[in-house]
């Protein structure tokens, strides 16, 4: 894991450890028992300091949330809110194990709801009424976590890491009958400049293209 044991272990210092074995391993995988025994400690002395699983990942949860750019309360609300959903993104690549509980704890920590708080009132100073507020955090989040998740099960975003799947799934199409599909892979997929990752921020602009346009009407006298 790269981690060594400190002198003197601390709650953070776990929940550094942690992470780093979820990065690696993957969140299903975590134990108290299992990080203790990659860490070199007793599982007596992690919980004196977290006392239990759920906890840990509630603070680790809260470490994602403090890796994420809070919108820049000096620039036009697009700017903000497009720069925080690219460092979303880059937190999420770094944490794949993260997304599917971004949103899932009971318990919320500071970091969270900062951050909640922060984008929020980004979009409340643009103008935004709340039933559009709603509406803009609850599209851009699906994006992003549901873009992550895809990421994350992918093998790779290199032409070398997914040409010999892509190669043989275009095999197996062609000869079922499914020629769209077989031409979009071997015309498009298979090409050398080819990235699933590219489709991001072309998503990410197209979802602030339509909120653009729908704070616009909410604008238009009635």
């Amino acid at each position: 894991m790269g981690q060594k044991k400190q002198n003197s272990m601390t709650a953070a210092w776990i929940v550094s450890a942690a992470m780093e074995y979820a990065d690696e391993n993957g969140i299903e995988a975590l134990t108290m028992r299992k990080l203790a025994a990659v860490v070199k400690s007793a599982p007596m002395t992690m919980y004196y300091h977290i006392d239990s699983r759920e906890k840990l990942i509630d603070q680790m949860v809260e470490r994602v949330f403090a890796e994420i750019d809070l919108p820049s309360e000096g620039a036009d609300w697009r700017s903000a809110i497009r720069s925080r959903c690219l460092s979303a993104r880059a937190v999420l690549n770094r944490h794949p194990w993260a997304a599917p509980l971004m949103e899932s704890r009971s318990n919320p920590g500071p970091e969270s709801l900062g951050h909640h708080n922060a984008v929020i009132g980004c979009f409340r100073r643009a103008g935004f009424p709340m039933s559009l507020v709603a509406h803009a955090y609850a599209i851009l989040d699906s994006f992003i976590y549901g873009f992550a998740f895809e990421e994350a099960v992918l093998p790779g975003d290199t032409q070398e890491a997914y040409a010999p799947i892509a190669e043989q799934i275009a095999e197996q199409i062609a000869v079922g009958g499914f020629n769209d599909l077989a031409a979009f892979t071997r015309e498009h997929v298979l090409k050398s400049d080819y990235r699933f990752g590219s489709s991001f921020e072309f998503g990410l602009d197209l979802i602030l293209d339509g909120l653009s346009q729908a704070l616009e009407r909410e604008r238009e006298p009635r």
